[in-house]
């Protein structure tokens, strides 16, 4: 897909156009995202315009909100996957370091894959249980997105966080409710309903300081 149509679908996303350079890492992700997707199952989307809709589109629709006016340092994208919303998140802001964190083999030889095709320095991809990251490195901002049991997984994703540092998720609107009481030690914020006609939302809770 050439980068004139990601820039036209990804539009009603972003607050202002990304760089060339960006759309080209986006049109890397994608082409090996659909070439990759072919063999192994790393997302049950197969329309190309569709992948940048739902996977692009909402990753970097949140990646600009949370950046907007507080940029973390470090950040962690629990579950990855095929690389949302961390790999979005890394285009958007190249002085944001972020760790890719999946556990499934395949999925993270891809990740890795990714990151190298789209000389992404700021990106590292840690193929392991986000277990043995815990009390050994925290990060600002964690994302999570798509994971499987979500309940232990936004505890796990919120052991991760330095205090008053944020978690992101992206999930359905009607998942809000349960995942506000997930974790009684953050302070959320209204969810923010992501574009594209679906109910899709963004919700962040912010970790309050012991």
């Amino acid at each position: 897909m050439d980068t004139a149509r990601i820039a036209a679908l990804l539009a009603p996303y972003l607050p202002h156009p990304l760089a060339p350079q960006q759309l080209d890492q986006v049109a890397q992700h994608l082409d090996l995202l659909v070439k990759w997707n072919a063999k192994t199952n790393l997302t049950a989307v197969r329309a190309p315009e569709e992948m940048v809709t739902r996977h692009f589109g909402e990753s970097f629709f949140s990646a600009a909100r949370l950046l907007a006016g507080e940029v973390p340092q470090v950040a962690f994208d629990l579950g990855s996957g095929a690389g949302f919303p961390g790999v979005p998140l890394a285009i958007y802001a190249p002085d944001v370091r972020v760790t890719l964190i999946e556990s499934q083999n395949k999925k993270a030889t891809f990740l890795k894959e990714a990151v190298r095709t789209l000389g992404l320095k700021n990106v590292a991809v840690h193929a392991g249980r986000a277990e043995d990251l815990a009390g050994k490195s925290r990060a600002n901002l964690v994302t999570m997105r798509a994971v499987e049991k979500f309940a232990d997984s936004a505890t796990l994703a919120a052991n991760l966080l330095q205090p008053e540092g944020r978690l992101a998720l992206l999930i359905g609107a009607a998942q809000a409710e349960d995942a506000r009481h997930l974790r009684p030690g953050l302070q959320w914020a209204d969810p923010v309903a992501i574009p594209g006609g679906t109910t899709r939302i963004l919700l962040v809770g912010r970790a309050k300081v012991d």
